[in-house]
């Protein structure tokens, strides 16, 4: 599989097999990941992999904790504005509508929400830990470690959901992981096996066009 490939068949997985990771395998994973772009090369980043008893264990707390509270760093801005709003809004109708829940069984939607908090069944997990004073910068070069570990991961046939959704328990996690001070959880990932025969793993979200998203200036004709 090259980068290519890697980059137009990864998704988000939201239905996973229970067959195990072996550690020695997330280990090759984030090995190869590690070599992520890192501005200054101050690699403002720190992974705890979890599972077994010890994710069983976060699953409890999250259910303890719901809904939870992003706190002063929220997943997306008030008031999101266009396209993004819409673009949202659509992969989200796209999913509720392939798992056949309309938008008036408010229930449903929220049970598949707290999905989220179960790994969608996921054998084991990441989170990624940054340092609160960290610039924006330093979020970017962690947000390429997350996609090297995906890429790394998916090579290797492991599927991933990168979960912004565990930024509802950063206070929790802070304090069952035993965080420093300044540190704290960014968001987590889900990894494991695709459960092909799921619906859900039929959804792909859709991307701009390259004129949409880029200026070509200086190149000639």
């Amino acid at each position: 599989m090259n980068v290519t490939d890697a980059l137009h068949t990864r998704i988000s997985v939201r239905a996973f097999k229970s067959d195990a990771v072996p550690e020695a395998l997330v280990r090759e994973i984030v090995d190869v990941a590690r070599w992520a772009p890192s501005g200054g090369n101050v690699q403002p980043w720190r992974v705890i992999a979890v599972a077994g008893a010890e994710k069983d264990a976060l699953i409890t707390l999250a259910k303890a904790n719901l809904p939870g509270d992003e706190g002063d760093r929220p997943i997306y801005p008030p008031d999101l504005w266009e396209p993004h709003r819409s673009r949202r809004f659509k992969v989200g109708e796209d999913m509720y509508s392939i798992l056949g829940i309309p938008r008036e069984n408010k229930a449903a939607r929220l049970m598949q929400m707290a999905r989220n908090f179960e790994f969608f069944g996921a054998p084991c997990a990441l989170f990624f830990v940054i340092d609160r004073r960290m610039g924006h910068g330093q979020w970017a070069h962690l947000g390429m470690l997350m996609q090297s570990i995906a890429l790394a991961a998916w090579e290797r046939g492991v599927a991933s959901c990168m979960q912004e959704a565990w930024a509802r328990m950063r206070t929790p996690l802070h304090a069952h992981f035993g965080l420093g001070e300044t540190e704290m959880v960014y968001c987590g990932m889900a990894l494991g096996y695709a459960d092909d025969a799921a619906p859900i793993n039929t959804l792909r979200s859709d991307r701009a066009e390259v004129d949409e998203i880029t200026e070509f200036k200086g190149f000639g004709s």
